[in-house]
């Protein structure tokens, strides 16, 4: 470290060691609250959701506070496997989805066939893993996100202010869907020698459902304001 700064301009190096970061976390700020602002929630809203969904989607609260508050226990599969589903995964995403639902008076049938088209994309980049739950590679794990963008758009054409809260109810339904939802009995035909859980919308399931409604939204955003600027010139 210290000849790699005798190398380099002091303001280079203190750029890459301190401010870089911060202009990371702050450039992943603007993503996360444009996107809630075009949900129709506040920045304070915006941040107090995502900090609520991560506390109780990432688990820290539970190592904290030493009881699982994280995670709802459902059922007891056979011997070895007990199935959950995660609050800030699962429960906080469906929650929101029935809101902007309501809120936003989306045609359910829009809603059926989003859902349906990213749980299939989403399943066939996504499989069961014993250790790790359900798991996809980079670069698949994009496609959701990509797909429920470009449908949000479409379904929504002449409607464009429902494309975000529809992108973000697509995305992430779908992807529990297509992750958890069928990819569940896979996962639990695995046998273990010990007690394990199978928690829908845990593990790197939270970070693909929280990833794929934020950044589906995101790109409805950047997409018709681009348009809207278009038509302005």
């Amino acid at each position: 470290m210290i000849a790699a700064a005798s190398f380099l301009p002091q303001f280079v190096y203190y750029f890459f060691l301190i401010l870089l970061p911060i202009l990371v976390l702050y450039f992943v700020y603007l993503i996360i609250t444009k996107a809630f602002n075009d949900m129709g929630f506040s920045t304070v809203e915006a941040i107090l959701i995502v900090f609520v969904s991560f506390l109780l989607g990432s688990g820290i609260i539970d190592e904290y506070i030493g009881i699982n508050v994280s995670n709802i226990p459902l059922f007891r599969y056979q011997t070895n496997w007990m199935v959950g589903i995660n609050v800030g995964g699962a429960v906080i995403p469906i929650v929101l989805s029935i809101y902007l639902f309501i809120k936003n008076k989306i045609k359910p049938v829009r809603i059926l066939l989003g859902i349906g088209i990213v749980t299939l994309v989403t399943f066939f980049v996504t499989s069961p893993d014993p250790e790790k739950g359900i798991v996809s590679a980079f670069p698949y794990w994009i496609l959701p996100i990509i797909v429920a963008s470009g449908l949000s758009i479409l379904l929504t054409w002449t409607e464009k202010k429902k494309a975000a809260p529809l992108a973000y109810i697509i995305g992430t339904l779908g992807v529990l869907l297509g992750a958890d939802g069928l990819h569940l009995m896979s996962l639990l035909q695995y046998e273990t020698q010990t007690m394990r859980s199978a928690v829908i919308g845990g593990a790197s399931v939270f970070d693909m459902v929280f990833i794929t409604g934020i950044l589906a939204v995101f790109l409805d955003g950047l997409f018709i304001l681009q348009k809207k600027r278009k038509k302005d010139e």
